[in-house]
């Protein structure tokens, strides 16, 4: 596997500097989220700041989501991201290298060893009847992650369900439905503060023609701290922004890239380039 050079971890929790080789990858979501798009080769028009703000979707617990499904704390944030975006820049990097994201600190936003070892969950008992499914969606999408990093483990606490929120500091994160049908699920990333970590999952969850658990395992992704693979230039649509780091060789069948942003796979699954990823960072 081709070395990227040294890459930096954010310091927050404990965190240090490593140097990394590793493989991003990231969820789905089918409408709601706003970017301005992009292509390989030249920009769009690039709509105002008042236009894109008010394009951009709201979520319930008042963050924006943005790149489909990954999440702005509030409008100053949002504000800083367009005008990254606005700037037209595309990622300089060389053919060969993947990406994972970059916190506010310009480190990479990643769990530390001991943290990624107990990333514990609940999922809300206001899924009601759709709760089993969502519970199995999110052991099959933390078994793939697991599977491939002995380092990684994800803790299913179900005594917190019937307090399941972000409020709750027995977990890492929760697991709660939402309304709105704009997205099928959204999630967060290793800097996220505790009072917005969680991952809210639609009722399309089981109906989107994707299967539920490669949907999750995408949104874990995310929470591992790996970004779309389709913001790279060489997928020559769908970029969202330059605010990552390359990793390993670009991958258009990684659970991270969007299907409809010029992937070769429609499924989803986990690819092998993501399973060396995912080991490069965590370990094996």
């Amino acid at each position: 596997m081709k070395k990227s050079g040294t890459l930096k971890r954010s310091n927050r929790g404990g965190r240090h500097p490593r140097t990394l080789a590793a493989c991003g990858i990231a969820l789905l979501m089918v409408g709601g989220g706003a970017a301005i798009p992009m292509s390989a080769s030249a920009r769009t028009s690039v709509p105002s700041w008042e236009e894109f703000r008010d394009a951009t979707y709201q979520d319930e617990d008042g963050q924006f989501i943005v790149n489909g499904d990954e999440t702005i704390s509030d409008e100053f944030a949002l504000r800083e991201f367009y005008d990254r975006l606005a700037q037209g820049v595309m990622p300089s990097t060389s053919p060969g290298d993947l990406i994972a994201n970059k916190g506010a600190d310009g480190f990479l936003s990643l769990w530390s060893m001991h943290e990624v070892g107990s990333l514990s969950y609940c999922v809300s008992d206001a899924f009601g009847s759709a709760k089993a499914a969502v519970v199995q969606a999110m052991e099959e999408g933390a078994a793939t992650w697991e599977g491939a990093s002995s380092a990684v483990n994800f803790d299913y606490l179900p005594e917190h369900d019937a307090r399941c929120n972000t409020r709750n500091s027995s977990v890492t994160f929760s697991v709660e439905p939402t309304r709105t049908t704009a997205y099928i699920a959204r999630a967060f990333f290793p800097d996220t503060p505790k009072t917005r970590r969680n991952i809210l999952v639609s009722n399309t969850l089981t109906t989107s023609g994707w299967s539920a658990g490669n949907i999750m395992a995408h949104e874990l992704g995310h929470v591992l701290g790996f970004r779309h693979e389709h913001t790279r230039p060489e997928a020559g649509t769908c970029f969202e922004d330059n605010n990552w780091e390359p990793l390993t060789p670009y991958d258009s069948i990684s659970i991270m890239h969007y299907p409809q942003c010029n992937g070769d796979s429609s499924s989803l699954e986990f690819s092998h380039l993501d399973y060396d990823g995912i080991q490069v960072v965590y370990g094996q």
